[in-house]
């Protein structure tokens, strides 16, 4: 796709690239932790103060209550938070449910993790005022889900529809996930790229998917930083030593200057 937009001098909507520099202080940030030293590994599963800006951003910003130590590992992006997360769930024979259109990865990931996807087809509609929307069949969704059910991969906003998954829809995936006693696992990467009157809403901020719900997100597309890879998980204390252990084996750390940066990125207005 990418050869084929340089061909034609078109816009390439195949990858979320930003367009923008990252902030000028954050850059700052980055400098200042190479000339003073951060330049060695870090603890695995994330610098303690990236960790802590993490947690305090999860539990003001997306409403999930969270602890720097016992929920959040700092990842190499998001797409490696997602391997590592389906890594550390699944079982053979278990399977992952998808919406269509997805993001590139999540069907190799469900597949090298060794499940099955199960794909569900968001398609067309529109609002009550007309305007364009894309959202599921309940039937299907419902008939989607089976007790070799492990996991739900939510995107919102999704890539590449925009879609934001409001909270009706999100209290029907939650009920299923609860029926069926599976684990949500959300990418929320483009959480701030919202351009309508829309409101960002974690599942994992539903009382009843706090145990049940893994977040995955990071910097690179809020903050024009694709290319820095800083991204984090977080999960129930029961299902984080897991996903450290499979983050561990992949990549052993995400860049610790970076990850200072990170702090900077986090903290800024």
């Amino acid at each position: 796709m990418t050869q084929l937009c340089l061909k034609h001098n078109a816009i390439n909507l195949s990858q979320g690239t930003p367009a923008y520099q990252p902030p000028d202080e954050v850059k700052h940030a980055a400098i200042e932790a190479i000339q003073e030293g951060y330049n060695q590994y870090s603890i695995t599963w994330g610098a303690p103060t990236f960790r802590d800006a993490i947690a305090q951003k999860m539990t003001t910003f997306n409403n999930i209550p969270t602890d720097a130590d016992k929920n959040v590992t700092v990842t190499c992006g998001s797409t490696e938070g997602m391997l590592s997360t389906l890594l550390a769930i699944i079982n053979p024979g278990d399977e992952v449910i998808i919406f269509e259109p997805y993001y590139e990865n999540y069907g190799p990931d469900t597949i090298i993790s060794g499940a099955k996807p199960v794909y569900v087809a968001l398609r067309e509609t529109h609002t009550e005022n007309g305007e364009l929307s894309f959202t599921y069949d309940a039937s299907e969704l419902q008939n989607a889900f089976t007790t070799n059910t492990k996991a739900i991969i939510i995107n919102t906003p999704n890539n590449p529809l925009g879609k934001v998954f409001t909270l009706d829809e999100l209290k029907q995936i939650a009920n299923l996930c609860c029926e069926y006693d599976c684990i949500a696992v959300t990418d929320e990467i483009y959480e701030h790229m919202i351009y309508d009157e829309k409101q960002h809403i974690s599942i994992g901020s539903l009382p009843e998917m706090q145990d049940r719900t893994i977040t995955v997100s990071g910097l690179s597309k809020t903050y024009s930083m694709t290319g820095w890879r800083l991204g984090y998980v977080v999960a129930p204390e029961t299902l984080t030593n897991a996903i450290r252990k499979m983050h561990d084996f992949i990549t052993v750390g995400a860049p610790h200057p970076l990850q200072r940066a990170g702090v900077a990125a986090l903290n800024l207005p």
